[in-house]
């Protein structure tokens, strides 16, 4: 479905453009589109453009490191037995890895817990904090979880155990008795009130890792380059699609650079079962779309020990065949999330249609709880409607909700936090589980909920338009310059331009869903191939000859080894859409 196109920003160009442009090497057109998106001085660009670690923020801004390093520091200084306990998806995985591996560089011992998501679910559990208690763990560190796991850490206090929570997700009404707590998201702990944390939007293992940072300057010894982990930190960070801006972008742009490299044989076999070559330069998209997946579908599947095995393997005899079964895994996932899908879509379909739900609660009892988050996205993206996908086992129901920048998931599910027996999220995602027999109730509460704060009206998706781009004007200048504003992601999306009223010369079908057309523009001077993912229905044969503008990414495709400038279709419209 065609989205409404808008100009991210509607401002007028200051005659500095020019100047500024100059002053920094690059295109007036590059310097225009930095503006538009808020860069709208020298420095700014300066920044955004080269985003060193020397303008990372300090560690000690995060609410309640200092305290957390310290009793860390302490505990492992007195001998303690220490374990870390992550989560099962790759921003814990790889937050394990980086206190692991920090810690080990370090000289101290520390076991690991990742909970099995089939079995345990997210987050900590009473039976596996007293499975550590019986190993002899005295202090565990939770990465990417724990915040709201009162109880549990409760039990760990009475086992005896000094527990450290370290986490990303937003708290709830009542922080956990933990000997320390450090979360960018604090606004108020031990005694101190917190604004505007410039670490704010941190994935779990960017607060890991400045937690080791902290920690490193406390250790006795001499201190670790925390450099070394920042491929584990680019890897979480981009799989949680957190906001590629500040702090998560310089992390994410040095950690790409060691990615690159692939000095780690467990990254390195990870690349290669990806289909990317042992030391390709690769992007964010290809490590959210390529590498993340694979580790994504060991806790997805059930174990996620097996992705931290090839993430900390020493050597390529032993991460060649860990790789090899996660890419296995991951082909199982893709199978189940196709069926799924299907099945999902034709639910929504009926709700739309019978009911006219603006919220979805989709349900089958068979569903697989490690998939139904990735399914739940793609009901969100054909419908612009906030969707939760649920399965239910041994009478608990189990949730993943995915939503639409007009709805705040977790606001919304908090007015009936009543109904659930854990529930949690951001702004655009979140989970929850319940007994089954509240269903109905949470399904028409859930649609209340969304119709009292967007209306009843269903919304219609819009896309955010950079700037209008004739096809002459796209060569290897352009492409290469929009390369300095990766990695895209969250927060930073790929620039998107919209071409005037191009004709569409040749279309052909790529697989069953995918299209590649040519287009050329008006004066027929310059043709250009264009792919459409996943629009093959849309996008059919009838339209050859035809006038219409796209939304587009320019890419440089290097099939064959071979490099051309194509365009990515966005959207399209056979309307003159007014900018």
């Amino acid at each position: 479905m065609p989205k409404i196109w808008k100009l991210r920003s509607e401002e007028d160009l200051p005659s500095s453009i020019p100047t500024i442009a100059a002053e920094l090497g690059i295109t007036e057109l590059l310097a225009e589109i930095l503006w538009h998106r808020g860069f709208q001085s020298r420095a700014d660009m300066d920044l955004f453009l080269s985003p060193g670690l020397r303008n990372l923020c300090k560690p000690t801004e995060i609410p309640g490191i200092e305290l957390s390093a310290q009793v860390l520091a302490d505990g492992l200084s007195q001998g303690k037995k220490m374990a870390v306990w992550g989560d099962y998806d790759v921003d814990g995985v790889t937050s394990t890895a980086v206190v692991k591996s920090f810690l080990a560089d370090r000289g101290y011992e520390c076991e690991h817990y990742l909970p099995n998501r089939l079995e345990e679910g997210y987050g900590l559990n009473v039976e596996g904090i007293r499975k550590l208690h019986e190993q002899g763990i005295e202090m565990l560190l939770t990465v990417d979880c724990g915040i709201t796991n009162n109880a549990e850490i409760a039990a760990a206090n009475e086992l005896g155990m000094t527990v450290v929570v370290s986490d990303h997700h937003l708290p709830g009404v009542e922080l956990p008795p933990a000997a320390a707590i450090c979360n960018p998201r604090l606004t108020e702990y031990n005694g101190q009130t917190f604004e505007d944390c410039p670490c704010a939007t941190l994935a779990g293992v960017g607060v890991a890792f400045m937690l080791m940072a902290q920690v490193n300057r406390l250790l006795p010894g001499d201190p670790s380059d925390l450099r070394a982990y920042l491929d584990y930190v680019a890897l979480g960070t981009i799989a949680d699609v957190v906001e590629l801006q500040g702090p998560n972008r310089i992390l994410v742009k040095n950690g790409l650079l060691l990615l690159k490299e692939a000095k780690r044989p467990g990254l390195a076999a990870l690349k290669v079962v990806s289909g990317y070559d042992m030391f390709a330069a690769i992007g964010a998209g290809q490590v959210g779309f390529g590498l993340a997946p694979r580790i994504n579908a060991s806790g997805r599947m059930g174990d996620p020990g097996r992705a931290l095995q090839l993430l900390m393997a020493e050597d390529m005899e032993t991460a060649r065949p860990i790789a090899k079964v996660l890419d296995e895994l991951n082909s199982e996932r893709r199978a189940e999330e196709d069926r799924i899908l299907q099945e999902a879509l034709a639910q929504a379909e009926e709700h739309i249609k019978r009911d006219s739900r603006a919220g979805l609660v989709l349900y089958s009892k068979d569903w697989h709880p490690g998939i139904i988050g990735i399914v739940a996205s793609r009901v969100v993206e054909r419908f612009y409607r906030p969707t939760v996908m649920l399965c239910e086992e041994d009478g608990i129901v189990k949730g993943s909700a995915r939503s639409i920048k007009e709805f705040h998931i977790h606001e919304g599910l908090t007015t009936m936090s009543e109904l659930f027996l854990n529930f949690g999220g951001h702004k655009l995602a979140a989970g929850m589980s319940f007994k089954a027999e509240l269903l109905s109730e949470f399904r028409e509460r859930f649609d209340k909920a969304v119709i009292d704060k967007i209306g009843e009206k269903p919304l219609k998706a819009s896309l955010k338009i950079d700037r209008e781009l004739p096809l002459e004007d796209i060569d290897y200048v352009l492409l290469k310059e929009l390369e300095l504003m990766q990695p895209f992601g969250m927060g930073n999306p790929e620039p998107v331009f919209t071409t005037p009223p191009v004709e569409v010369l040749e279309r052909r079908p790529m697989g069953k869903a995918h299209v590649k057309l040519t287009v050329t523009d008006k004066d027929k001077t310059r043709k250009m191939p264009a792919k459409a993912w996943r629009m093959a229905e849309e996008l059919g044969s009838e339209l050859i000859g035809t006038t219409m503008r796209f939304a587009f990414s320019p890419k440089i495709d290097k099939f064959n080894g071979i490099p051309n400038i194509e365009l990515t279709i966005r959207d399209y419209t056979r309307k003159k859409q007014r900018l």
